[in-house]
């Protein structure tokens, strides 16, 4: 079974989590400053590829930023890359400059 969760330190920098089975599978290093939420790397181990996990990752990034009024600034190439691909998807939570 596969679970999420937003890890912060006190100056709001940080990982999402990815656990499966208790492990750790995966994870994106955000980085929160205001409104604004920095995406800046996923990572999924080698052993959990091909099974949706950097999508899990997403949908939890995406619906955090929801939940706390946040913006995203993707520079994370995977998560731009989505944003890009399905641009309808994320409007409400993509900060374009």
């Amino acid at each position: 079974m596969e679970r999420t969760e937003v890890v912060l330190d006190e100056k709001n920098g940080g990982e999402i989590q990815l656990f499966s089975d208790d492990k750790k599978a995966g994870k994106m290093d955000i980085a929160i400053s205001r409104d604004l939420l920095r995406i800046f790397h996923t990572e999924v181990r080698d052993e959990y590829a091909g099974k949706g996990f950097s999508k899990l990752l997403l949908d939890k990034l995406v619906s955090f930023a929801r939940e706390n009024s946040l913006k995203i600034i993707p520079i994370c190439p995977f998560v731009n890359a989505q944003f890009k691909k399905r641009p309808e998807e994320f409007e409400d939570v993509w900060y374009k400059r």
